[in-house]
Order: structure tokens, then C-alpha cells, then sequence
């Protein structure tokens, strides 16, 4: 019989990916990441849930205490580039060196086994052409979370199993409802781990970061308000600036130098280009001659046409064939060809006018 260690949330997509692992013959092992102190689905309650789930299955049920691991690589590394004025994006790197490298690590080590599971909705093929895993979308487009798996290694894809990624989230509900699993109606997490812990990003960065008065400017450096720290905007951002103008006005850079916020119109918003670092390529080597593929800025923006001009430094340039709206320096751009992710790594500038 093979065996699989699954990483249970104790929501309903981890528990589904135990209990189809399960009921196809694999000796499965529950493993919870104790991630922080206080509520949410990864928390306390995400354990009670994950240990029953296990009990329910008749599987051995294990937590591992990664606290000091999320405190290093997740929020100090939140609270540092909201400090200095860039928006990360957490869930990436939190997959990579929180979860599925110290789980499958720890799978090695503790049981000798050399796969782990995971309830993500995205897909894994390897290519005997190329010698590589790549990444696919899930079937589930709107459930698909490839675009927050771009950041594992060849080593992380080939130890790992998305039992998931071929079916629907009505599917595996109905999965979930077939096995009584006590998860089935549980609802979905809609935040960051972060936010459901603090019950909102600023009252989470408030705990870390203090209070910096400073101005809102216009593009021409003209004052238009006040600001009590940087790491309360994001670019793109419409509401809650406190400023009033004939139009409306998006916060287009935060100068963390010099503590301000500078807002735009929406055209002056829009960006031609970015430049993209800390690239990862996941199912195709690292190119060397520009060529024309999709990109997605956000996780919830579709695939968008764009010429990829690679810079020889592990970093490349975005240029899009249409100007796209609130590029965002420290979240991902992240390379599709069609179902394939190519690569993705971390926007760190956009355009020529900032």
C-alpha cells in the first residue's frame, strides 16, 4: 500500500483530498501545520476539524508546530514590505517555504515517504520531453489557485499530488456529502489566514507597524490630505483615500522615503509594462530570447496577452499589449500558456513614470 501524507486545514478541500486518497487504498497520514495562535480555519478551529476528519477516516492525525517558521517567513516578511512600500503577496511563499517544503521534509523524515497531498485545485503533469513537472489550471477555473503555486521548485511538483485538481468545488462537495465528511457544508474561507485571525489586514499591520502621519499628493507633488502610514494603501486603491477632487482619484505610488501616498486618475493608474524578479520556471527552462505569451497581475484578473523580454539577471520584463490597471510592486506576475503556468515571480517596478 502506498503512502501519502495529506496537509489537513480542516476545511473542506483538504479534508476531501484525505478521504478520496483514503477510499483509493493509499495509507494516508493527516498532518496539520500550526501555523499561529487564535481563530481561524488554519488555527484552533481548523485542527479540532482536521483531528475529527482524521478520527472520522480511521487515519493517524499529526500537528507539527511551524509557528516560529510563518512568524520568520510570513509576517516579518509582510511587515517589512508593507514598511517599505510594497504590497506582498504572502500565500505564495507561504506555500513554498511553509508548507509543502517542510511537509514534504518532514514526510521524509519522520514516515520515509516521499509524497504529499494537498487540497489545492490546480494540476501536475510531467513532460518526458522536457524532463519536467509542469503546473496546470485546474478544471475548476473559478477554484483554479495555480497562480499561488508558481513559486515550487521541480523537486516540491514532483513530491506532490492535488487530488483535486480534476474535479469542480460543487464536485467535491458532493464528494465530501458522499463520505459524511463533517466538513462538507463548512464555508469558505474568503481571507488571508492573517485577516481572519486580526479581522482585518490594518488592524494586523497596526500590531507591527505604528502610526506615521504624512501627506496624500497628487502626481504635480500637490497636497491633498493626510496619511497615518503608507502601509494602509495599496496601489489601485479607490476608497477610504479621505481626499475629495472633481474625479476619481487611485493611489498610484507609495514613496515610503519620503511617507507619502501619491494618488492619480485612472489613466495615470494604467501601466504599459513591469519588471518582474525572483523569477521561479516551473514548466519550461529559464529563457534566454524574448517571446509572446499571457500574464496575470492579479489572482483574480484573467490572463492578459504580453510580450516577455527576459533581462539575464533571473529577472524579466512585461511589456502588455494593452496597459493594465494597479500593477502592484510585491505581488505576482505570474506566465500561462494556455493551461500551462510557464513561471512567476515578484513585480518590483512598473513603467517609466514612476
Amino acid at each position: 500500500m502506498s503512502k501519502i501524507v495529506v496537509g489537513l486545514s480542516g476545511g473542506v478541500d483538504s479534508s476531501t483530498a484525505a478521504a478520496v486518497l483514503h477510499h483509493q487504498g493509499y495509507e494516508v497520514l493527516g498532518l496539520t501545520l500550526w501555523l499561529m495562535k487564535g481563530k481561524g480555519q488554519c488555527c484552533s478551529e481548523g485542527m479540532v476539524d482536521a483531528a475529527a476528519i482524521c478520527e472520522q477516516l480511521g487515519i493517524s492525525h499529526h500537528v507539527v508546530d511551524t509557528r516560529d517558521l510563518f512568524q520568520a517567513e510570513i509576517i516579518d516578511y509582510l511587515v517589512s514590505g508593507y514598511e517599505s512600500g510594497v504590497t506582498p503577496l504572502p500565500c505564495s511563499q507561504c506555500n513554498r517555504t511553509v508548507k509543502f517544503a517542510p511537509m514534504l521534509e518532514y514526510a521524509r523524515e519522520k514516515w520515509g515517504c516521499d509524497r504529499i497531498a494537498t487540497g489545492h485545485y490546480a494540476r501536475i503533469r510531467y513532460d518526458e520531453t522536457t524532463g519536467r513537472y509542469q503546473l496546470l489550471r485546474a478544471i475548476d477555473l473559478n477554484k483554479d489557485q495555480s497562480y499561488f503555486l508558481y513559486d515550487l521548485t521541480q523537486e516540491l511538483l514532483a513530491g506532490s499530488v492535488f487530488p483535486l485538481g480534476e474535479v469542480t468545488k460543487e464536485e467535491t462537495r458532493r464528494i465530501a456529502a458522499q463520505y459524511n465528511l463533517r466538513t462538507a457544508d463548512k464555508p469558505e474561507s474568503q481571507d488571508l489566514c492573517l485577516v481572519e485571525s486580526h479581522g482585518s489586514m490594518q488592524t494586523f499591520l497596526d500590531k507591527y507597524i505604528s502610526p506615521k502621519e504624512g501627506e496624500i499628493v497628487d502626481i504635480s507633488g500637490k497636497v491633498l490630505g493626510k496619511h497615518q502610514g503608507v502601509h494602509h494603501y495599496t496601489i489601485g486603491q479607490r476608497k477610504g483615500l479621505g481626499v475629495s477632487a472633481p474625479d476619481p482619484l487611485y493611489v498610484m505610488k507609495l514613496d515610503a522615503v519620503m511617507n507619502q501616498v501619491v494618488v492619480g486618475s485612472r489613466e495615470e493608474v494604467t501601466q504599459p509594462d513591469c519588471t518582474v524578479g525572483r523569477m521561479n520556471w516551473v514548466s519550461i527552462a529559464e529563457p534566454v530570447v524574448p517571446f509572446r505569451t499571457h500574464a496575470r497581475v492579479r489572482y483574480r484578473t484573467p490572463p492578459v496577452p504580453v510580450n516577455v523580454l527576459p533581462l539575464g539577471d533571473g529577472r524579466v520584463k512585461l511589456v502588455f499589449d494593452e496597459p493594465q490597471f494597479g500593477i502592484t510592486p510585491g505581488q505576482a506576475a505570474v506566465l500561462y500558456d494556455g493551461d500551462r503556468l510557464l513561471g512567476g515571480g515578484i513585480i518590483e517596478r512598473f513603467g517609466d513614470r514612476n
